[in-house]
């Protein structure tokens, strides 16, 4: 690998901002023959509205055009990256079926790229970095040449976008006992039968143990007894946990 490669390549990891670890990135992309780079993060297996992460040099007009048609949702590259990582050529039988967005390509001199994928299996999220140019169309070889680059790029992109995104809170790993499972527990806890406890609780016997079953399947245990010293742990049973 040429010095330069290896010392750019060493910038872009060590850089700790987003938007610095782009612009290394953009600058090395040039390097090696390409004119744009595009760099998009968004997460298309979640419900919730997530506002899309998105860098590129592309011209204002492009991006402009973008936005207002929602390409995006007609964009085969990003049909093809939301699904698969590996790396796609742009040509314009890939646009066949959305020839004037292939047109604009032309027109904005960005036809001759290619795009790959990072997907994050854990947050759902997908990352999408693609390399374009007008000059002349993108050899087998010269893919082949700088796939492990912009793979490394992307992945380190991505990791960076992750890590300005809010924290989800830890879930619990208390289960959630119901007020009257918790006071068929405390009954059992005192030594009283189902018969007992349906009297005190003005129930039949049935129902206090579907309460019994139900807190030994969220509390994870085997028996009733294994219930009660796993709901005392858990503080289910003390003073205030009571109704």
């Amino acid at each position: 690998m040429e010095k330069w490669k290896e010392s750019q390549l060493k910038q872009i990891s060590s850089a700790t901002e987003l938007e610095t670890a782009y612009r290394i990135s953009l600058n090395f992309v040039k390097n090696i023959g390409f004119k744009f780079f595009a760099f998009s993060t968004t997460c298309p297996t979640k419900t919730e509205h997530f506002h899309t992460v998105r860098f590129n040099n592309y011209p204002q007009y492009w991006n402009t055009e973008y936005e207002k048609r929602k390409y995006g949702s007609l964009d085969p590259v990003v049909a093809h990256c939301n699904q698969s990582m590996l790396p796609i050529l742009w040509s314009e039988e890939l646009f066949c079926e959305v020839p004037w967005i292939w047109t604009t390509l032309e027109q904005q001199g960005i036809q001759y790229g290619w795009s790959q994928a990072v997907h994050d299996d854990n947050s759902g999220f997908c990352s999408i970095l693609s390399l374009a140019r007008s000059h002349c169309p993108i050899s087998p070889w010269e893919l082949y040449e700088n796939l492990g680059f912009s793979v490394f790029i992307g992945r380190h992109l991505h990791k960076l976008v992750l890590q300005t995104l809010p924290k989800e809170p830890a879930k619990s790993s208390t289960p959630h006992l119901s007020p009257r499972e918790i006071d068929v527990l405390k009954l059992a806890a005192a030594g009283k039968t189902a018969y007992e406890s349906a009297r005190i609780l003005n129930l039949s016997a049935r129902t206090i143990n579907f309460h019994v079953q139900e807190a030994i399947r969220k509390l994870g245990v085997n028996n009733k007894v294994s219930a009660v010293i796993a709901a005392v742990k858990a503080g289910y049973l003390n003073s205030n946990a009571m109704r």
